[in-house]
């Protein structure tokens, strides 16, 4: 049974089991002293691997299933996409004493420019019930002596492929802090030798919090788009711990007037 499944021999072991203990409760009122407190022993070592399965099984069962790509999407997306570090664990789960243009993972990146870094980024696994993410980021910042922080996440080639100047694009995330900072997210779309870049600010008041980029607003280059990433730029972080719970970015056209 530790394998998986059950074969039709554990299952009758099980209900001999089930069915002797069953017995051995009800008659240990008349039992002799002799057999109820061998009964007792074996009842107490039997209840203590059940608590710790009950114990484990709770626990993961609470947990969001690893791999999840559920989330709320606008119902004429054409592309959504939940980044690795909150679908999944990495080899690698945190890193202390970052370094400028340290990795965690193959989409994140972090950049600054401190003399000394006292910072660290660790995937810290969800367990609330109403986190559809099974991982989140939590990145701890203590003395910070730079003048900018900035969370880099690459977006796929799916999120280039088709990408037009009548797409909306979403970034939904939900954010824990310390203390409250400001926080600005930067839409940068490569095409050819310019960067287009958008600016919106990250509202802090609320943890769970939706921006959305329309590119017609912009100057885009259809013909020419290399790449899109989006940046997190962090105002003031010093002695503060910021933890992005999920992050999920979604596409759709915009409405024609």
């Amino acid at each position: 049974m530790g394998k998986g499944g059950d074969t039709l021999w554990d299952a009758a072991m099980y209900r001999r089991a089930l069915q002797r203990w069953a017995l051995s409760a009800r008659e240990a009122g008349t039992a002799k002293l002799s057999v109820l407190r061998k009964q007792r022993t074996r009842a107490r070592l039997l209840r203590a691997h059940l608590d710790r399965l009950i114990h484990t099984a709770d626990e993961r069962l609470a947990l969001p299933i690893i791999g999840s790509s559920s989330f709320p999407k606008p119902h004429n997306a054409d592309w959504a996409w939940r980044p690795e570090l909150w679908r999944g664990p990495l080899a690698t789960p945190g890193i202390s004493s970052v370094q400028n243009k340290s990795m965690l993972g193959d989409e994140v990146t972090l950049f600054h420019d401190c003399g000394r870094s006292e910072l660290t980024l660790r995937q810290v696994r969800n367990t609330r019930q109403e986190d559809l993410a099974p991982y989140g980021l939590r990145v701890d910042v203590f003395r910070f002596d730079g003048s900018f922080l900035s969370l880099v996440v690459d977006l796929p080639e799916d999120a280039v492929k088709g990408l037009k100047r009548t797409h909306i694009l979403r970034v939904s995330s939900i954010v824990e802090m310390e203390k409250p900072i400001e926080i600005f997210v930067r839409l940068n779309v490569r095409h050819g030798p310019n960067t287009e870049q958008i600016v919106r600010e990250l509202s802090v008041t609320d943890k769970e919090v939706s921006i959305e980029f329309d590119l017609a607003y912009s100057n885009l280059n259809e013909k020419r788009i290399e790449k899109v990433w989006i940046d997190f730029i962090f105002e003031g972080p010093e002695m503060n711990m910021v933890t992005l719970r999920d992050l999920t970015f979604s596409r759709r056209a915009r409405a024609q007037l």
